[in-house]
């Protein structure tokens, strides 16, 4: 993550320009009026502007049983900052042949170069037929994976994650996907306490990690089979401990092994990888939220040491701790040495 690219609270809001398409789903039309119309800076001035266009401005036809009127054309993607595509169920050549209408493509020429752009579930068919996802990795819906996979071999298809960050190119998994995505988008660009406060308004979860499994063949344990989910709360309240698999696996009187498997099964990551990306959540709320020094914060957070914590922030983030408490903390700063 490049913070550098987050907009600026003092700043004209950042525009968002939410493409709707014929046959377009209105939940996944509406997450981004949603999730970035609740941010707000400290003031309560709103982070973003979303507005919407068509291809023409005028009615929509949507995959229920109404239609929306849309105010812009397609004119408008020219004044983006980012640009978000939610999933058709009506996208024609694009989803058949890969490849775009002259009115779409003549849409997407309006995309100025270096605006971000967003996909959610089957939008990701647009992006890729643009080209914009050659080389690239992405996601969408699972069902839709293998044969997205087959229609854009350019693209590396990921289908076990709910949203894959790519810079200045984002795609997420199906419908409530599209959520988590863009409440990413708006911890990336502005920090932990301004997402949280989204999530809380809309109340969602927070935080669910873009490598969290989509689709879980048992999101429910059979009769008589334990999970794992005594064990990652019970390591939520001790991550500033070191914590192995024995004293995770313990908590479910479960073999390493077994646990293990169930744990990846329920959690779509390794524990030790779900350890890792709670710390670093951990982390980063410390420096959003506190003055501690960076020190005391690695060793809160469960890294230990403050070299350890700059590995993993600056692998997850991009950025080390203080150039990240630089950008997103929003009280008074405690000056820190600049070679953590």
């Amino acid at each position: 993550m490049a913070v550098s690219h987050a907009p600026g609270a003092a700043e004209a809001p950042h525009r968002v320009v939410v493409l709707a398409l014929t046959g377009l789903l209105p939940f996944e039309l509406g997450i981004p009026h949603r999730i970035f119309g609740r941010a707000q800076d400290p003031v309560g001035r709103p982070l973003y502007e979303i507005l919407t266009c068509g291809l023409a401005a005028g009615p929509v036809r949507t995959d229920a049983d109404f239609a929306i009127d849309v105010e812009h054309g397609p004119e408008l993607l020219a004044t983006a900052d980012t640009v978000v595509v939610p999933a058709s169920y009506e996208l024609g050549p694009v989803y058949e042949e890969g490849r775009l209408t002259a009115g779409l493509a003549a849409a997407l020429g309006h995309v100025r170069p270096g605006t971000r752009l967003v996909a959610i579930c089957t939008g990701g068919y647009v992006l890729a037929a643009a080209g914009y996802l050659d080389g690239r990795r992405a996601t969408t819906h699972w069902s839709s994976a293998e044969h997205f996979q087959r229609l854009f071999p350019a693209v590396e298809v990921d289908p076990d994650v709910l949203f894959i960050d790519d810079g200045d190119v984002l795609t997420s998994a199906g419908v409530a996907a599209g959520i988590d995505l863009c409440l990413h988008i708006v911890r990336r660009d502005h920090g932990t306490a301004v997402a949280n406060d989204v999530a809380r308004r809309t109340v969602v979860p927070p935080h669910r990690d873009g490598g969290q499994a989509q689709f879980i063949a048992r999101p429910v344990p059979e009769e008589g089979r334990s999970g794992t989910t005594t064990a990652r709360g019970w390591a939520l309240q001790r991550l500033h401990e070191p914590l192995t698999l024995e004293d995770l696996a313990r908590q479910e009187s479960m073999s390493v092994r077994t646990f293990t498997r169930r744990f990846r099964e329920e959690a779509g990551l390794s524990p030790g990888q779900w350890l890792t990306r709670q710390r670093v959540e951990r982390a980063r709320h410390l420096l959003e939220s506190t003055d501690l020094p960076v020190d005391r914060v690695a060793h809160d957070a469960g890294f230990g040491t403050a070299q350890s914590m700059r590995k993993h922030l600056q692998a997850v983030l991009g950025v080390t701790p203080t150039a990240y408490r630089r950008t997103f903390r929003t009280g008074p700063r405690v000056p820190e040495p600049d070679s953590i």
